[in-house]
């Protein structure tokens, strides 16, 4: 096999004998399906990716690459964002490092519609909705140390979600949680517990660590918000994490090998799961793990929990999130229960029927 070397480019096999390609300033993956080693497409990508870090390197004063950089050297970046939200940033900040020479006076607010129609036509719906919110916020942050006169990205609306499409993230219903429950191995369960019965996102629940759990309850903070989270473990997680194969793993929860999950890992292991309960006719189709923070949502609502105790259970700083989780949530018998009290206090205040105008 013709060995190929390429200046500032790491070239090796993965674990799998996978081949991969990296720029090693930067951690930039040269994508070889597209470009395979050795071609002049791979050499051409190359290129590109070189190009890149050197103007990013030597970005001009008044820019866009110039504003991101000293936005990233600042406190509102590296202190007052979490690790989580960095990073959703800094993927839009790569995404936008083609235009970052791109003067800050040629941003207008139909230059940021066009951007994101065109991250829209490339990534989809959410990301170019977050692509605007983050020029948004970078803009106004600009905007108020004097790189900017207004923020052209303020105002700009989002891409309305199409009429028709299946909802995301929607609730589980309880046969679908039993089945699931029923039909998923033994190293499994604890992850699913923790976020059927906790509501927990999967990246938290995978990465919980054994501390977390003490004293009958679990207890740790959102590593998106960094809110505290706080659940007393109820019967059906506490029998479950009882039961849980032995391992050695840092974490609550570990894969068949004993070692903590990765996310990856855990979903492609959710897919073959999910399929073949679809395939069952046991759950419909649609589920999400992260649809089980929706239904823990809705379940507390239901039981009459008000929306701050819910952004509480989740993590959440606003009740406006709380609520979004809560959509969908059947609230018939809370009603009928709020129907009853009012029929009854409206009905104590008739002491006699009267005509329309007459003085009681």
């Amino acid at each position: 096999m013709t060995v190929v070397h390429v200046k500032g480019f790491q070239i090796f096999k993965d674990r799998h004998g996978k081949m991969r390609c990296y720029h090693r300033a930067s951690r930039t993956p040269v994508d070889l399906v597209k470009a395979p080693i050795g071609t002049a497409a791979f050499l051409a990508e190359c290129a590109r990716i070189t190009a890149l870090q050197e103007r990013a390197g030597t970005t001009r004063p008044g820019t866009l690459g110039a504003l991101i950089k000293e936005y990233r050297g600042s406190k509102d970046f590296l202190e007052r964002l979490t690790r989580t939200t960095r990073a959703g940033y800094q993927r839009v900040f790569d995404y936008l490092k083609p235009i970052e020479d791109t003067p800050l006076t040629r941003f207008t607010s139909p230059f940021v519609v066009k951007l994101r129609d065109k991250a829209e036509a490339k990534h989809k719906r959410w990301f170019a909705n977050y692509l605007k919110t983050v020029l948004s916020l970078l803009f106004a942050w600009g905007k108020e140390r004097g790189h900017m006169k207004d923020n052209p990205a303020e105002g700009i609306r989002s891409i309305r979600r199409p009429k028709g499409l299946p909802k995301q993230n929607r609730r589980w219903t309880d046969e679908e949680r039993h089945a699931v429950l029923d039909a998923a191995p033994a190293h499994m369960l604890p992850a699913l517990a923790l976020m059927m019965f906790t509501g927990l996102g999967p990246k938290d629940a995978l990465t919980l660590p054994r501390t977390a759990y003490a004293g009958g309850r679990i207890n740790t903070s959102r590593s998106k918000t960094e809110e505290g989270v706080i659940w007393p473990v109820i019967d059906p997680l506490r029998d479950i994490l009882a039961a849980a194969p032995a391992h050695s793993a840092i974490t609550l929860c570990a894969n068949s090998r004993g070692r903590p999950w990765t996310v990856s890992g855990f979903n492609s292991s959710w897919m073959k799961l999910q399929h073949t309960l679809e395939k069952a006719g046991a759950i419909g189709e649609g589920l999400t793990l992260y649809g089980l923070r929706h239904t823990v949502a809705a379940i507390l609502r239901e039981s009459g929990a008000d929306l701050r105790t819910i952004a509480d259970a989740l993590g959440q700083k606003t009740e406006a999130m709380a609520q979004m989780y809560a959509q969908g949530s059947d609230l018939s018998k809370k009603m009928d229960e709020v129907a009853g009290r009012f029929g009854h206090e409206v009905n104590s205040r008739r002491t006699k029927a009267v005509k329309p105008g007459q003085k009681t």
